[in-house]
């Protein structure tokens, strides 16, 4: 696997954050859906933790491996439709999270969000937590040409932040955003926590974060921007 870019603390001016396991805990709303749509094919029920480490290659994905490669199509429409009614009210923002943009936003850093996710709950989501008016824009694989590991999402984020991929950050929590960063040319920090283990993303010889206040003290402060830090 190529690597990302080596960061450049001095030249960001644009950061991209994943959804899932990076900004917020979704995994048992995921995971009660999943279990939804098994059930309607007999199979029995998974916990949060194994759905915790086979989710972030997108649903069809998901639904391929854990439902059936027979039963994508079905399979995705009973997960969504449980999902729809269960991720509002099972879905928090980690910690850290809200402080951490808030503070990014007043030191002038441009963000955005690129997630396997669906744009449709990836922003509704932003929304409901009060998390949007730190965030430029919320995209899914349903509004670009192909989910992450391919690098449209993270393009087209730098699009709509007007940043050059030497400008800008993505923060993840997966062995597949470093991957998704090392394909656009973007470098990368990891936070501890989401689908993948410690020992696997120290496999990456990446920056690994334990929380994502970790970002304020590795990008340092612009003078007088922050007066909270």
């Amino acid at each position: 696997m190529p690597s990302p870019p080596v960061l450049q603390v001095e030249r960001i001016r644009a950061i991209v954050f994943d959804l899932d396991g990076t900004l917020v805990d979704s995994y048992g709303p995921i995971a009660a859906s999943l279990n939804h749509a098994r059930q309607a094919y007999s199979l029995p029920e998974l916990d949060v933790d194994e759905v915790r480490r086979a989710v972030g290659h997108g649903l069809e994905s998901l639904i391929a491996e854990w439902v059936g490669p027979d039963r994508v199509d079905d399979g995705v429409r009973l997960f969504r439709d449980h999902y729809a009614a269960s991720y509002a009210t099972g879905t928090f923002a980690l910690p850290n999270v809200r402080s951490t943009l808030e503070r990014l936003d007043r030191r002038g850093y441009r963000m955005a969000v690129a997630s396997n996710k669906p744009a449709r709950f990836g922003r509704a989501i932003i929304e409901a937590l009060g998390l949007a008016t730190h965030l430029h824009d919320v995209l899914g694989p349903d509004l670009v040409s192909h989910a992450k590991p391919h690098p449209a999402m993270l393009r087209r984020c730098l699009e709509l932040l007007g940043a050059a991929p030497d400008e800008a950050l993505y923060i993840g929590d997966m062995v597949l955003d470093v991957e998704t960063a090392a394909q656009a040319g973007v470098p990368v920090v990891l936070v501890s926590g989401g689908s993948s283990s410690d020992e696997e993303l120290n496999a990456t010889g990446q920056k690994l974060l334990p929380s994502l206040d970790g970002l304020l003290g590795l990008l340092g402060r612009i003078q007088g921007a922050d007066p909270g830090r």
